[in-house]
C-alpha cells in the first residue's frame, strides 16, 4: 500500500539542477524523523484490541466454564451409543447407519476419527463438543457485535462513550459461555455441541449476506446451513428462523451506508424483503441433504419412543434455557428490554439483535412443538441450538439496562458511576444464582443413567457363569459404557452380536422353546434394565416373558436389587 505521502508528485524544487542530485533541503524533506505515534493510531490500536477481546475473553470463559470436571460425570445411553459405534471399523458404521441411526452418521465419522487419535475415555468424547461450544460462544459473541453495530449504524444514535456494539456482543457471548444448558452439551458426547456451533456460524453468515448481497457470503451461508442439517436434520429449522428475520427487517434500507447512491449491483433480485439468493441457499443446503432426509423417513421408528407435548413440556424448556427455576424472571425480564431496546429506535429495520436472535428463539421449538401434536417429534434437545439466541437477547437487555442508566439526565445529575454499579450488581447477581446449576451440571444425578456406577456393581459381584438377561433388547446398551464387566456375562438369548447385525443393540432369539433350551447350568441370573420410571418393567415380548419364567420356574429368588440412575440391576439365584 502507498502512503499518502510517497503519492505527492515530486517537487522541482527538491533537485539541483546544476548537480543534477537532491540538495541538502530536499535530501531532509525527503527523509523525515519516524513520527510518533498520535491519537488517532493509538486509539485504532486500541479498537483492534477490544475487538479481539469482544470475542476471545467469552470464548475462553466457555472453555474453563465447559471443561471443568469435563470427565467427570458418568456416560450415560446416548453417550454409551457414541462409543459403541465409533469403536467400529469405518465399513461396519456404514452397514450400521443404513438400518439405524443415519442421522448421527456423520457424528459418528467424525468422532471415530477422534477416538482413533485421543481415545475413548469420557473426557475425549466430550472434547469435540467443548471445542464446538467454544467455537459456539465466539460466534454468540460476533453476533451480538454485528447486530448492534448494524443497528446502531442505521440509527446514527449517539451513545457517548459507551461502545453499545462491543459490549452487546461481549455480554452476550459471556451470557452463553456461563449458560448450564452450555455446560452440559459441552459435556456430552453427542452431536448437539457442533449443531449449536453450524447454527451459530450460519447465522454469523446471515448477518454477512443479507447486507452485502454477494455469492461468496451466501455460498458459505449455504454450507453453514448444510451442516447444521447434517449433524441433526432438525438443525435445518434455523433456516425458518431466518426466513422469519429476514421479513421483520430490510437490509436494503439501511442509513448511512450510501446503498441509494451505488445503487444494488450485485445483491441480486428480492421478493420483498427476502433476496432470491437466500432461498437458493436454503435449496441448495437441502439439496445436499435430500438423501439423509429420505433415508432418515425411513428410520422413524428410532423416534417412536416421543410422546405428545403438553404444558410441563415447555415449562421444562423454558427453566433448562434460563439454568434454573430461579433465573427464569431474571432472564425474561432482560429479554423484554432487549427487545424493546431493539425495537423502539428503528421499529425493527435494519437488522438488530432482537430482530436476529428472537426468531431464533422460537420458531424452531415452536414449530418442532406444534408438529408433535400431529406426530411427536420434539424432544428438548432436538432445539438446543437455540440457546445462543437466548444469549444474545439477555446480552441485549443487559446493554439495555447500562444505556438507560448512562442517559444525558443521568450524567447531567452527576451519577457517571450509576451504570458502572448498576451493571456491576446485575452481572455479580446473575453470577451467584448460576454458581448453583453450574455445580449441579457436573454432577452424574443430572443424566439419566449412571454407566459407571452400573458398571462397578457388576465388576464387584458378578461370577463366573452368571447369565444376563436385558429387558427390553435396547437396555443392551446400558452395559457399552463401560463394558467389560458384562462381557464376562453370558448373554444366551443373543442371536447376533451388534456388529454381525449392523445394528446398535444385536438381535435376540425369537423362539422361547430355544431360549430355554440354553438355559442349563444356570445358578445366577443378572437381570438389566432402564426403566424411567424406577420401576421394573412388564415383559412385552414373547422372549423376554420367557426369560422371567425361566428365572421362576429354576425356583431363583431376588439376592439384590442395585440402582443406578434409571438402571436397575437385579440379580437372581438359587
Amino acid at each position: 500500500m502507498v502512503s499518502e505521502r510517497d503519492s505527492k508528485a515530486e517537487d522541482p524544487a527538491a533537485v539541483d539542477a546544476s548537480a543534477g542530485q537532491p540538495s541538502r533541503q530536499a535530501t531532509l524533506r525527503a527523509a523525515p524523523a519516524a513520527p510518533a505515534a498520535g491519537p488517532a493510531e493509538r486509539s485504532n490500536g486500541f479498537s483492534r484490541l477490544t475487538s479481539w477481546l469482544v470475542i476471545a475473553v467469552p470464548a475462553a470463559t466457555s472453555f474453563v466454564v465447559g471443561g471443568y470436571e469435563i470427565g467427570g460425570p458418568s456416560l450415560w445411553r446416548d453417550e454409551a451409543y457414541t462409543k459403541d459405534a465409533i469403536a467400529r471399523p469405518v465399513g461396519q458404521i456404514f452397514t450400521l447407519l443404513g438400518h439405524t441411526d443415519a442421522v448421527h452418521g456423520a457424528y459418528y465419522l467424525l468422532m471415530h476419527a477422534v477416538a482413533s487419535a485421543i481415545g475413548s475415555s469420557a473426557t475425549a468424547l466430550r472434547f469435540p463438543s467443548l471445542c464446538a461450544m467454544v467455537v459456539a460462544t465466539a460466534c454468540t459473541a460476533a453476533i451480538g457485535r454485528r447486530t448492534a453495530a448494524l443497528a446502531q449504524q442505521a440509527n446514527s444514535a449517539d451513545h457517548g462513550r459507551l461502545n453499545v456494539p462491543a459490549l452487546t456482543g461481549f455480554l452476550s457471548g459471556m451470557v452463553f459461555a456461563t449458560a448450564p444448558y452450555m455446560t452440559y452439551y459441552a459435556q456430552t458426547a453427542r452431536s448437539y455441541a457442533i449443531v449449536t456451533m453450524f447454527a451459530t456460524i450460519a447465522t454469523y453468515l446471515l448477518l454477512r449476506a443479507y447486507p452485502d448481497g454477494r455469492w461468496r457470503w451466501w455460498s458459505a451461508y449455504a454450507a453453514a446451513a448444510a451442516l447444521t442439517g447434517l449433524f441433526n436434520l432438525f438443525g435445518l429449522l434455523i433456516l425458518a428462523a431466518h426466513g422469519v428475520t429476514l421479513l421483520l427487517t430490510d437490509a436494503r434500507g439501511q442509513k448511512g451506508r450510501g446503498q441509494k447512491e451505488r445503487g444494488q449491483k450485485g445483491r441480486g433480485r428480492w421478493i420483498g424483503r427476502v433476496p432470491l439468493r437466500w432461498l437458493t441457499a436454503c435449496a441448495a443446503a437441502l439439496i445436499v441433504l435430500g438423501p439423509l432426509l429420505r433415508i432418515a423417513h425411513g428410520q422413524q421408528e428410532q423416534i417412536a419412543w416421543l410422546t405428545r407435548p403438553d404444558f410441563s413440556t415447555i415449562k421444562r424448556l423454558l427453566e433448562d434455557f434460563a439454568g434454573s427455576k430461579e433465573l427464569l424472571a431474571p432472564f425474561a425480564l432482560l429479554v423484554f428490554v432487549g427487545v424493546v431496546v431493539a425495537c423502539l429506535p428503528d421499529d425493527w429495520r435494519p437488522l438488530n439483535p432482537a430482530a436476529i436472535a428472537l426468531p431464533w428463539l422460537i420458531v424452531p421449538p415452536f414449530l418442532l412443538i406444534a408438529v408433535s401434536y400431529v406426530k411427536p417429534v420434539y424432544y428438548e434437545r432436538y432445539v438446543e441450538f437455540c440457546l445462543p439466541a437466548l444469549a444474545i437477547l439477555v446480552g441485549a437487555g443487559l446493554v439495555g439496562i447500562v444505556r438507560l442508566a448512562s442517559a444525558a439526565p443521568v450524567r447531567r445529575m452527576g451519577l457517571a458511576w450509576v451504570p458502572v454499579a448498576l451493571a456491576a450488581v446485575v452481572v455479580l447477581g446473575l453470577a451467584a444464582m448460576l454458581v448453583g446449576p453450574q455445580g449441579a451440571i457436573r454432577q452424574t444425578a443430572a443424566r439419566p443413567d449412571n454407566l459407571r456406577l452400573a458398571s462397578a456393581i457388576v465388576a464387584a459381584n458378578e461370577q463366573p457363569g452368571d447369565v444376563v438377561f436385558y429387558i427390553p433388547l435396547d437396555s443392551q446398551v446400558l452395559g457399552t459404557g463401560y463394558p467389560a464387566p458384562f462381557e464376562r456375562l453370558r448373554d444366551i438369548a443373543l442371536a447376533e452380536s451388534p456388529i454381525a447385525s449392523g445394528t446398535l443393540t444385536g438381535t435376540e432369539i425369537t423362539s422361547p422353546a430355544l431360549l430355554k433350551s440354553r438355559f442349563t447350568d444356570v445358578r445366577r441370573v443378572w437381570v438389566v434394565t432402564g426403566a424411567g420410571n424406577y420401576k421394573f418393567p412388564v415383559p412385552n415380548t414373547p422372549v423376554d416373558e420367557e426369560k422371567m419364567a425361566l428365572i421362576a420356574a429354576a425356583g431363583m429368588h431376588i439376592i439384590h436389587r442395585w440402582v443406578a440412575g434409571v438402571v436397575m440391576l437385579t440379580l437372581y439365584g438359587t
